[in-house]
């Protein structure tokens, strides 16, 4: 209401468009995330977990560009 768009992004379809184009991508990893968030804070010590939290905050930042 505020900004008088309907959806976000409105004003800038092609960055809209953009975004939209890398959720096949992002969306696994966003999930991949998750699952090793939830892992972490079980309690695990495995180096891995927290190598790929950094590696799936890493990609989603890049996959995110100058949007996220």
């Amino acid at each position: 209401e505020i900004t008088g768009q309907h959806e976000l992004l409105d004003a800038n379809p092609l960055l809209k468009r953009s975004i939209r184009n890398r959720f096949p991508y992002l969306d696994p990893l966003n999930h991949v995330q998750v699952e090793l968030l939830h892992r972490h804070r079980e309690g695990s010590e495995d180096a891995r977990i927290k190598g790929g939290i950094h590696m799936s905050i890493n990609g989603i930042a890049a996959g995110l560009r100058n949007s996220g």
